[in-house]
């Protein structure tokens, strides 16, 4: 398998973890030392910040689901775009779209940047 597969069959089962809300297998796919950062939130770092502060965002909504529209892949570096759709404790859905840029070292992800704009999700 060449890097390039492995790395969006990693994205798949990434985006299958955040789906089910399951932060420990999200962390799981992180380097040890990883930087996440998402949206305009600063930065954290390291598996069990980054599991705590991904288990606090789980727990402010109901569910969500992820739709990638598009790879692209240079060196260690993927980006990939989509829609997510939320679904607040209300029960109400919002879709918004998003950019992540993904760094990979030794087949894990070591940066991990999530771009957009989240605030529409706690609108009232």
């Amino acid at each position: 398998m060449t890097a390039s597969r492995a790395r969006q069959s990693l994205l798949q089962d990434l985006f299958a973890a955040i789906d089910a809300r399951d932060a420990e297998r999200f962390v799981s796919y992180l380097t040890a030392d990883a930087i996440f950062r998402f949206g305009s939130t600063p930065q954290v770092a390291g598996r069990q910040a980054i599991r705590e502060a991904v288990d606090a965002f789980f727990a402010s909504i109901a569910g969500l689901s992820h739709s990638v529209s598009n790879t692209l892949a240079a060196g260690n570096t993927l980006i990939c775009e989509g829609e997510v759709t939320y679904t607040r404790h209300n029960g109400s859905t919002i879709t918004l779209p998003f950019a992540d840029a993904f760094e990979f070292d030794n087949g894990l992800i070591s940066h991990y940047k999530i771009y957009m704009d989240i605030s529409p999700l706690y609108a009232i």
